[in-house]
């Protein structure tokens, strides 16, 4: 692989770079424009080094019998960090992932390929556009939905709302769950309206996070898990032990209480999530 292979994102100007981990050899992490979005271990994809990608890993490990093969869709790629945990847990996964980004998809497919016996199927084009248009086949057949859609640091306001939420329900298995991650800071206004918003669409919703998020004390990933079935129970102790530490899991009346009455958020009300301080992700080029 050359040296920091780089790329400048045609659709939104943003630019691309992959650059190796210092600390781990074999890993590498790709930024867009400064903000870290996804961290590889080529020689063992279970590693997963992000907290909030390790809280969404804790999810998929607890999908049906473990090592099982799943149905899932990716909306947003990334360096494909989770579709390659997937095929390492649970080979034979089919896997469709959706990023509107094409040429930061032959970025890391030239960088860092995919495992060729992957099932992995790349959508190209805006995250809901393609949604609305999956094929009928796949509707009520999905294990798992991932939403991690960013431009930049920010994720847009049409991928927030209870009509898209609605629409990726409509993919979901009888006992599938969509898995959301949502970035914000002090205060929460963003978040708790995102989990009003996810029990309306489908009901059933748990949050993952790090306690101080949790309470607004500082930016950061909240893990949102949503089902239009119940939670199992035992789940909830379980991804709580997994970490990272310190974590919570808020559901049921305390995840209720906890949005404090936030508004439901619609397409007329959306608005992109909100961006963080320059110095908490943004790292310089080639850094």
């Amino acid at each position: 692989m050359e040296q920091n292979p780089s790329t400048k994102l045609a659709l939104s100007g943003h630019h691309a770079e992959i650059t190796p981990d210092r600390y781990v050899p074999g890993s590498f992490t790709l930024t867009v424009d400064g903000t870290p979005q996804s961290h590889v271990d080529v020689g063992d994809p279970t590693h997963l080094f992000f907290e909030y990608v390790r809280r969404i890993g804790h999810v998929i490990d607890e999908l049906r019998m473990p090592g099982e093969p799943i149905t899932a869709v990716h909306l947003g790629a990334g360096a494909f960090t989770l579709p390659r945990y997937v095929e390492a847990t649970r080979p034979g996964s089919r896997q469709q992932v959706v990023e509107i980004e094409s040429d930061l998809v032959d970025l890391v497919r030239s960088a860092l390929p995919l495992p060729k016996s992957a099932s992995i199927r790349v959508r190209h084009g805006d995250a809901r556009a393609v949604v609305e248009k999956l094929p009928p086949g796949l509707r009520d057949t999905v294990d798992l939905v991932v939403v991690d859609v960013f431009s930049g640091a920010r994720t847009p306001a049409h991928v927030t709302s209870l009509e898209f939420y609605r629409e990726v329900a409509t993919l979901l298995a009888p006992t599938g769950v969509v898995a959301i991650n949502v970035a914000d800071g002090p205060g929460l206004a963003f978040v708790r309206g995102q989990a009003a918003t996810l029990q309306t669409a489908l009901g059933h919703v748990a949050a993952l996070a790090d306690a101080q998020v949790l309470k607004g004390r500082r930016f950061g990933n909240v893990v949102f898990v949503a089902s239009a079935t119940e939670l199992p129970l035992d789940w909830m102790p379980r991804l709580l032990a997994g970490g990272p530490h310190p974590s919570k899991v808020l559901s049921g009346t305390e995840l209720t209480e906890w949005i404090a009455g936030a508004p439901v958020v619609t397409d007329a009300t959306a608005i992109p999530s909100p961006p963080p301080s320059k110095n908490i992700f943004q790292t310089k080029r080639g850094s």
